[in-house]
């Protein structure tokens, strides 16, 4: 999980400056938007928009703004149509990567990710190229700051995760749950009164590729470049990065 891991410090990092950029609040009315036209405007029928709606709250997202995402994807009023696009590539040194898109135009959207892809020493493939490499699970990040790691890994080995990790060089820690117990698990840590940093579906890793030195910079600028364009949702990748090459790039 180190790889992982680590991307999700620096995500972590990220996020409050991402939030201040505006790119949080688009990406999740487009979550919004999606998840209502899937599943219907009914909250408590429909988990996808109710972790939406959650994530609004939490970046703070004028109600508004999620109501008016929500007519959009009833049909109540008028806006773009949105679609879901995955696709799947190599990094430096062969580093497996899968990126989660939602765009209004995918013609511009798969030349602009075959671009970014490029100009990172990487390349697009097939699909089905990667996906074999990592599993679907729901992914759970607990400051340490918050809670006595004794009290959170006991709370979730009990509670049946899949995996717990507290990496060293790390200030987070990982809770791995099948994707169908992330809400149970989330509630069972909230009643417990513990803060969670982040809690969703993600693509975690089988096995991982070590990196160093200018493989080392160029994957972090691809994932930088990948996770910056305003269509990509999610971006995972198989590489591991030791701490100490991760201090040399002040990371």
């Amino acid at each position: 999980m180190s790889g992982h891991n680590k991307w999700a410090s620096i995500k972590h990092k990220k996020a409050a400056t991402d939030a201040k950029k505006g790119k949080v609040f688009t990406r999740i009315i487009r979550e919004i938007v999606i998840a209502v036209k899937e599943g219907g405007s009914q909250i408590e029928n429909n988990a996808r928009l109710r972790k939406a709606i959650d994530d609004a709250k939490e970046a703070n997202m004028p109600q508004d703004n999620i109501k008016k995402a929500i007519q959009r994807g009833s049909g109540e009023i008028p806006g773009a149509i949105y679609e879901e696009l995955s696709y799947e590539g190599y990094g430096p040194a062969g580093v497996a990567l899968i990126v989660e898109a939602t765009t209004d135009n995918k013609n511009r959207t798969a030349s602009d990710i075959r671009k970014i892809f490029s100009s990172h020493n990487g390349n697009l493939g097939e699909s089905g190229c990667v996906n074999w490499i990592f599993d679907k699970k729901g992914y759970i990040t607990v400051e340490k700051s918050a809670v006595k790691e004794d009290e959170i890994m006991n709370l979730a080995i009990e509670a049946g995760s899949d995996d717990f990790k507290s990496d060293i060089d790390s200030d987070i820690y990982e809770i791995i749950v099948p994707p169908a117990d992330l809400e149970k698990m989330k509630k069972i840590i909230k009643d417990k009164n513990i803060p969670i940093s982040s809690a969703e579906i993600s693509m975690i890793p089988q096995t991982y590729i070590k990196l160093e030195g200018d493989n080392a910079k160029s994957m972090l600028k691809l994932m930088d470049a990948l996770e910056e364009h305003d269509d990509v949702k999610n971006v995972y990748a198989n590489f591991d990065i030791s701490q100490q090459d991760m201090e040399k790039m002040n990371i």
